[in-house]
């Protein structure tokens, strides 16, 4: 009797083919490599002398800026593992505004410094705990060595304010500009309510033309002359104290055909439903009317008949109101939007001090200005380009987020890599005291730190190998706040020379940093799906092309 044969294990088919697989060590530093590319790319745009980038998009739009959040989204990354980088920057501007260039070189600066324990096999494991311990530490100290505010002094709290917003605006195109521009980021905030400061309440209208210095702060809310029917020029352009009615109502006639299908015997029933429109229309404007408003805004269409309407009884409307314009609107002269004209009653109605349509470069403004309950405010930018307006609302975003964090989280540090080099000589002072790998992974956190420092002086063109040495000697004298000094090409006291940021974007960059750079090392696989069969075969034939091919064939008699 024959022996059996082994059982043969069946093959298990568990990815379609062509997926692409790569794993292991190398793909790790890989994913590094990918991280430090696109660090390399944003490094130049750091710090008081930073460069801006132009990006062209697919529809040749093209778009000058520093930000760092901004070029991460334009430069369209395509690396799975360089994109956490992008995905971290987006959220250090969510969050806190500024810093989104140093979070992206902190998070590839730890990753270099690392590697070099990855490529020896140290486990990854043992990397990322030592990481998160540094993290720790380095937020720690950060948090004691920040100098809180005495909010107490408005006067003092207000410089502190005016000194954040500086320091945002610094590696900035209106640079130029900075005192003028700091004075209207403070005074758009305070303007809010101090409670919840909702940047969104402050609005940015932009008008090329002139130049920055001609930009303004209206105190209350600007939005552009919306889209006028035929009696808007009957209309008076200005009031003093008058009451203002916000609704979200069409006062338009509509074709009967657009609305309904009416089947109808006689002219005169014709007639009839002809007059009702007209009937239910007047009915409105004369509830409107009734109010005593003379100022009306809508977001739907308010249309000839209306406009005419209201011209001859010495009243102003627009319609087709931005949606995000008459809800500042209504935060600024107080009532609600009205979605009926029946029952209005004198609390829904708003009032301001003085309206006025304002002729702003080459626009039509309609303006509200002295508003009891102003809580909201608009900022109308004014320049050359239309790209470097787009600039400046980025610029004075960053800076408006800051001066937010400031007034919420009233403690700062020093800027221009103060902070920065201060934790970095308590973590490698700290890292002696450890035993083990730890020691390692900890003293390589605190060289990462130097990347803000380093690269600062190398986008100013300084020495940036003395200006480190110089600064390591001061920080080991116990000079908490030496920091790199770009207008006398040295180092000086931060603190002392007011170059001020709020704690807040420093901690919340280390900790994003550090967590983005232990995500990319815990991950030691990429799968890549290959495209599925139907879009390899492109797109699907038009209905019919098949039955005419085989139609246009000899068949079988």
């Amino acid at each position: 009797m024959q022996g059996r044969l082994p059982s043969m294990q069946p093959t298990v088919v568990l990815l379609r083919e062509g997926t692409d697989t790569s794993q292991g060590i190398g793909q790790l530093l890989s994913n590094i490599s990918a991280c430090l590319a696109v660090a390399q790319t944003i490094a130049t745009t750091l710090g008081p002398r930073g460069m801006d980038k132009l990006i062209v998009d697919e529809r040749g739009q093209a778009t000058i800026s520093n930000d760092g959040a901004t070029l991460l989204k334009l430069l369209d990354i395509v690396h799975p593992a360089a994109r956490t980088l992008v995905d971290i920057a987006r959220a250090q501007d969510a969050e806190v505004g500024d810093g989104t260039t140093s979070v992206v070189l902190l998070a590839a600066e730890i990753l270099k410094e690392v590697r070099p324990f990855i490529e020896e096999g140290v486990g990854v494991h043992v990397i990322i705990k030592g990481l998160r311990e540094a993290a720790t530490l380095a937020i720690k100290k950060i948090n004691e060595i920040a100098i809180t505010v005495d909010k107490s002094d408005p006067v003092k709290f207000r410089e502190l304010l005016m000194l954040c917003a500086s320091t945002s605006m610094s590696s900035k195109l209106i640079y130029s500009q900075m005192p003028f521009f700091s004075n209207m980021v403070v005074d758009a905030v305070m303007s809010l309510d101090q409670n919840d400061l909702d940047e969104s309440l402050i609005g940015v209208k932009k008008v090329p033309g002139g130049g920055m210095q001609e930009s303004l702060l209206v105190k209350g809310v600007a939005f552009k002359k919306t889209f006028s029917y035929a009696g808007f020029e009957q209309q008076p352009k200005s009031f003093k104290d008058p009451k203002i009615l916000c609704l979200n109502v069409e006062l338009e006639l509509k074709a009967e055909k657009d609305n309904a299908e009416i089947r109808v015997n006689e002219v005169s029933e014709y007639q009839a439903i002809v007059d009702a429109e007209w009937t239910i229309i007047y009915r409105k404007l004369e509830a409107i009317v009734a109010t005593g408003a003379k100022v009306v805004l809508s977001k739907l269409p308010i249309g000839d008949l209306a406009t005419q309407y209201f011209a001859d009884r010495d009243i102003f409307c627009a319609g087709r109101v931005a949606g995000d314009d008459l809800k500042r609107v209504v935060q600024a002269v107080g009532g609600s939007v009205q979605s009926t004209v029946s029952d209005i009653e004198p609390h829904h109605l708003g009032q301001c001090g003085k309206f006025e349509e304002r002729q702003i470069g080459g626009d039509r403004f309609n303006v509200f200005e002295d508003c009891p309950k102003a809580q909201t405010c608009t900022l109308i930018l004014r320049g050359g380009a239309e790209q470097f307006i787009a600039e400046v609302e980025r610029s004075l975003h960053d800076s408006i987020m800051v001066v937010k964090r400031a007034i919420k989280n009233n403690s700062v540090v020093a800027g221009g890599g103060a902070a920065e080099m201060e934790t970095s000589k308590f973590l490698r002072a700290h890292s002696r005291t450890i035993m083990g790998k730890q020691q390692l992974i900890v003293g390589a956190v605190a060289k990462a730190l130097e990347v803000i420092p380093r690269q600062i002086c190398d986008n100013a063109g300084l020495d940036a190998t003395d200006i480190l040495n110089k600064l390591r000697m001061r920080h080991a004298q116990g000079d908490t706040w030496a920091g790199v000094d770009v207008d006398d090409e040295g180092v000086a006291d931060n603190m002392a020379r007011f170059v001020w940021e709020p704690a807040l974007v420093k901690t919340n960059a280390l900790s994003s940093a550090i967590e983005a750079a232990c995500l990319i090392l815990s991950v030691d696989e990429t799968v890549r799906n290959p495209q599925s069969e139907a879009q390899q075969a492109g797109p699907p034939a038009p209905r019919g092309t098949a039955q005419r091919a085989m139609r246009g064939r000899p068949g079988r008699r």
